[in-house]
């Protein structure tokens, strides 16, 4: 048999043993290849003593079939667990390689609807699941009546999206009106209109730098800063900030430095302001300058009368 039909054959059982049902057609449209293959393939399974039923129209392998048990434990994540995978792989850098193959790789078995799935709940989730489905059909979309940051304005915006930040949060979308790669807050979209239109400006998508905060810079800026917590400091922001705890390392009993980049000070300066006597700012004169004028102009106005 040769490597190529080897790799669709394997490829083929991830999907019958998952945890998501697929028709045939979705099957052929997951591997590239036609339906009239993938029946090939069933009949292939079938000879080699694997039980294929067809339910409804949907495929799927029984669990009674030889080894079924080892397969799946062997090649497969619960969706909680490629959830968090797909989490730690959003985490690494967007110019490292081996990061753009993971997540091809885990979207190759694991789609967007699967992952988001475990996690999307409520008045959001309708929105998320037309983001998606124009993602994987590189569809443009409007939001319409999309609140501004500050509440502000309200307007529909059209956008290719193509990407989302944990916890399908934001949205990261290419905006042709304004030429530029934004990220949008789900909760401020009224509804998801996908259109017809076609994605226009794929080779311009890309990610900017997200911190452990979760803040984001659209051109990719970063801003050192290295901090030293005492215990209390540090518990907390590992509980506000969990991504933290990669940039820390522990120095002594009760202390730690926080070594990472951060997109803005906005985030940094209203942590360390909250506990100010439990937080020594080691390096970043200019973090230093920001949170003082910051404190100064918000203390100014808190004593206004």
């Amino acid at each position: 048999m040769d490597q190529p039909k080897l790799e669709r054959l394997l490829r083929l059982i991830m999907l019958l043993t998952a945890n998501t049902y697929y028709t045939v057609e979705e099957l052929a449209e997951r591997m590239e290849t036609s339906p009239r293959s993938i029946y090939r393939y069933l009949d292939t399974f079938k000879s080699a003593g694997f039980v294929i039923y067809k339910e409804s129209g949907y495929i799927r392998m029984g669990k009674e079939s030889p080894f079924f048990k080892d397969i799946s434990q062997l090649i497969h994540f619960s969706e909680e667990e490629a959830y968090m995978i797909h989490q730690v792989i959003e985490g690494i850098d967007n110019n490292n390689l081996i990061k753009q193959n993971l997540k091809r790789k885990l979207a190759s078995v694991y789609n967007h609807k699967i992952i988001a799935n475990s996690v999307i709940k409520g008045k959001d989730a309708d929105n998320i699941r037309r983001i998606i489905e124009a993602y994987d059909q590189k569809k443009q979309v409007v939001l319409h009546n999309y609140s501004s940051a500050h509440g502000q304005t309200v307007a529909d915006r059209r956008v290719e999206p193509f990407a989302f930040t944990t916890n399908y949060v934001e949205a990261w979308c290419y905006e042709p009106a304004s030429g530029r790669n934004k990220l949008f807050k789900i909760s401020r979209i009224d509804s998801v209109e996908v259109t017809s239109e076609d994605w226009q400006q794929e080779a311009m998508h890309q990610q900017g730098f997200t911190d452990i905060s979760r803040m984001s810079s659209y051109d990719g800026s970063k801003y050192p800063i290295q901090l030293k917590l005492n215990r209390r400091a540090y518990n907390l922001l590992i509980e506000e900030f969990p991504l933290a705890e990669r940039d820390t390392r522990q120095i002594s009993y009760e202390l730690w430095i926080l070594d990472t980049e951060v997109s803005n000070y906005i985030g940094p300066t209203r942590f360390i302001l909250g506990l100010a006597a439990d937080i020594q700012i080691i390096k970043s004169s200019e973090l230093k300058e920001y949170i003082r004028e910051y404190a100064l102009k918000h203390i100014k106005n808190l004593l206004q009368e």
